[in-house]
């Protein structure tokens, strides 16, 4: 190699056949700077690379975050139309509480979603004013069984009448009156208690849940609580107990059974 070729890269190409030879030539201070170059080039698309990737994470989370927009939208448009078919059903409650509110006709109606609303009726055979009224009607929406009757035997006493019911049977008031107690106790659950005036309340016991509260005022057949089995029983049904001057006495002296 000669003087003038030191510090030179020579590269000769010989192709076949008579072509002729090919040769390039590049000083060694220009392979550095272009191997400079294509390291700053690597760095430069590296750099690129990494602040492209949390980009690229945030543009797929952002995906994400649209398709649970999609859902959450579909997820609202079917919340609002339970809401619009739970304005429906509110709509038919109160057509039914119409319905049983102004024609009772006095038969034993039958079990439903929603309590009806009694009103006061001018063939009630109580014959007492707005307030208070004798109990004289069955006070269940159904017919039952009488599992176990009213009696004062020393020590084995039965204070009503325990009838036995479907769970969440409409309980009746037996006369108009006021209501003096609800609450719960470990004897008959989930209690009522409805003073009908002239010393004389009745007592409906292990219910299920209780639709009145103590000082309303209730009619006769007017819903008041379901039938249940809180408290001390065994099976689905209702105690009632008639009270006259604090004492219980036989509520079918009051009460006749329906047919």
């Amino acid at each position: 190699m000669s003087g003038k070729d030191e510090g030179r890269l020579n590269i000769v190409l010989i192709p076949s056949g008579d072509r002729e030879t090919r040769s390039f030539s590049a000083s060694y201070q220009a392979l550095r700077a272009f191997g400079t170059v294509v390291v700053l080039v690597a760095i430069g698309v590296s750099l690129i690379i990494v602040s492209w990737w949390p980009l690229a994470v945030r543009s797929a989370r952002a995906s994400e975050l649209e398709q649970e927009l999609v859902r959450m939208s579909r997820d609202l448009e079917r919340v609002e139309g339970l809401v619009q078919q739970l304005g429906q059903m509110e709509a038919q409650y109160l057509q039914l509480r119409n319905m049983f509110g102004s024609d009772g006709g006095g038969a034993l109606g039958p079990r439903g979603l929603f309590p009806p609303v009694a009103e006061p009726r001018s063939d009630d055979r109580s014959g007492g004013g707005a307030l208070g009224s004798l109990p004289s009607f069955w006070p269940l929406s159904e017919r039952g069984f009488v599992t176990q009757g009213f009696h004062s035997d020393a020590g084995e006493g039965h204070s009503g009448l325990d009838i036995a019911v479907p769970s969440g049977s409409y309980i009746w008031s037996a006369g108009d009156g006021v209501v003096a107690e609800v609450g719960e106790d470990a004897v008959y659950g989930r209690f009522v208690v409805i003073d009908h005036d002239s010393g004389v309340r009745t007592l409906y016991g292990h219910t299920s849940e209780t639709f009145v509260e103590r000082g309303e005022e209730v009619h006769a057949r007017q819903v008041v609580a379901l039938s249940g089995s809180t408290g001390r029983s065994s099976a689905p049904h209702l105690h009632f107990e008639v009270i006259v001057e604090g004492k219980p006495v036989d509520p079918l002296g009051f009460i006749e059974r329906p047919g």
